[in-house]
């Protein structure tokens, strides 16, 4: 079975900076756009940012100029970078991916906290 493999979170100054890290754990034959989404208490899942198998990114516009996301095929893995961080990312935060197997299918991993405060 195929899982989404994250690490990176903690806790964090606002103005600080963290590192999420996501890995396919598994060998797929083809991984599409590889992304990352958020979810605060009391909140629906949010998109943060996403980067497709050719590179074209897209960002959400409130971490615009703050988080930058990346991959790196060769070792199926996502990564994003949060600077500048704010109490308001505070959120549990889940990588996902788009994977074929025997069909295209999106599979996400189990989440990694994010705390922001002082």
């Amino acid at each position: 079975q195929v899982h989404l493999v994250e690490s990176g979170g903690g806790l964090v100054q606002p103005g600080g900076s963290l590192r999420l890290s996501c890995v396919v754990s598994e060998r797929i034959a083809s991984i599409g756009a590889m992304g990352w989404y958020r979810q605060s208490p009391g909140k629906q899942r949010e998109f943060v940012a996403a980067v497709t198998s050719g590179g074209t990114l897209t960002y959400a516009d409130s971490v615009k100029g703050r988080f930058t996301i990346s991959r790196d095929n060769a070792q199926n893995t996502v990564y994003l970078q949060m600077d500048s961080l704010k109490p308001e990312d505070t959120a549990v935060y889940y990588c996902c991916a788009d994977l074929y197997r025997t069909l295209w299918s999106r599979y996400w991993g189990q989440g990694t906290q994010v705390t922001v405060s002082s």
